[in-house]
């Protein structure tokens, strides 16, 4: 029998290739870094099982990398937020699921708790938190018309703060004051007061894990790529 041959235009496999050694490169920075903050690109190279100058044939620098690897999370948080439907659930219950996506998301990129990651400008000139922006003033609005939220404060106020709150309990862990769960249960119930919310203790304590976790996020954003 005839051996079977690869008959796919040469084009398309070093599109191929490529794209595999691009997502070599930033699941290894995503786990090297995240453990090492600075460990440098030949550290990332051996992981991702190619050499140096592949790394930098993809990523220029440093940065550019890291910036690839918030962009990798920007997406898996995108799609982790749309298939948990938080606008058909209450208020109070959707905001603490937007907060345990983001905790999801911390513990899959574990970088992104380092405050240092805050002064890497995007090359878009937004914040890091621009692409979510929306989905959490959308969610505090929703709650202050049905009376779950305070309305006293406007809702960009609000979700200014609360990534701020957000940054403050990153840099907790980072410092080994807090674990990662103990800062996302303060994170959730200071949240919660900061926006008026009814019972606002209860949530923060009581309130199940989410039903989102990182394989859930890995299905959601594979799907969302495929639409």
């Amino acid at each position: 029998m005839a051996d079977t041959l690869d008959t796919a235009p040469p084009g398309r496999r070093r599109r191929s290739d490529a794209r595999r050694s691009i997502d070599a490169i930033l699941n290894a920075a995503r786990t090297v870094l995240g453990e090492r903050p600075d460990a440098s690109m030949e550290d990332i190279a051996t992981t991702a099982g190619v050499t140096r100058q592949t790394v930098y044939a993809h990523f220029p620098s440093r940065d550019a990398l890291v910036i690839a690897l918030i962009d990798a999370a920007r997406a898996e948080g995108l799609a982790a937020l749309e298939a948990a439907r938080l606008d058909t659930r209450p208020p109070a219950e959707a905001l603490g699921q937007f907060l345990d996506i983001s905790w999801q998301l911390l513990r899959r990129y574990p970088l992104l708790f380092d405050p240092a990651l805050a002064r890497i400008p995007l090359p878009d000139g937004h914040d890091h938190h621009h692409a979510v922006t929306p989905w959490l003033e959308r969610l505090i609005r929703r709650g202050q018309r049905t009376g779950d939220f305070a309305s006293t404060l406007p809702a960009t106020w609000l979700a200014a703060a609360i990534f701020g709150l957000g940054h403050t309990a990153a840099e907790q862990v980072a410092a080994g004051r807090l674990t990662t769960s103990e800062a996302a249960a303060v994170l959730l119930e200071s949240t919660l007061r900061l926006c008026g919310a009814a019972d606002a203790h209860y949530y923060g304590r009581a309130a199940p894990a989410a039903d989102l976790r990182a394989d859930d996020i890995d299905v959601a954003c594979a799907k969302k790529m495929t639409d």
